[in-house]
């Protein structure tokens, strides 16, 4: 089965979560349940972005491959192709990690 392709619209974003570390510096596993989940990922696909008041097509500052940082409660989670992913709007992206 083929891999289904995803295009967000507007100023829509899909993110990855990056996976947090499971032990503390100090070396002490963290378990599952008491893991909060990370507030960063990288960027899968972007939308065309959005419309200002005139109309115009307004692009997005992110692309594909960036590795931004979010709100804890953004997004909407989705799952495709057996994937965990976010859904949110550009501008409850925080900013990019370089």
């Amino acid at each position: 089965m083929a891999k289904a392709k995803f295009r967000p619209l507007h100023d829509r974003v899909v993110v990855k979560r990056i996976e947090a570390d499971e032990k503390t510096k100090g070396g002490i596993i963290i378990p599952d349940t008491a893991q909060e989940k990370p507030s960063q990922g990288k960027i899968v696909a972007v939308g065309p972005g959005g419309r200002d008041e005139s109309g115009k097509l307004v692009p997005l500052d992110v692309k594909a491959g960036d590795t931004v940082l979010f709100g804890k409660w953004s997004g909407t989670e989705v799952k495709l192709d057996g994937e965990d992913l976010l859904i949110m709007k550009e501008s409850d992206i925080m900013g990019v990690l370089s």
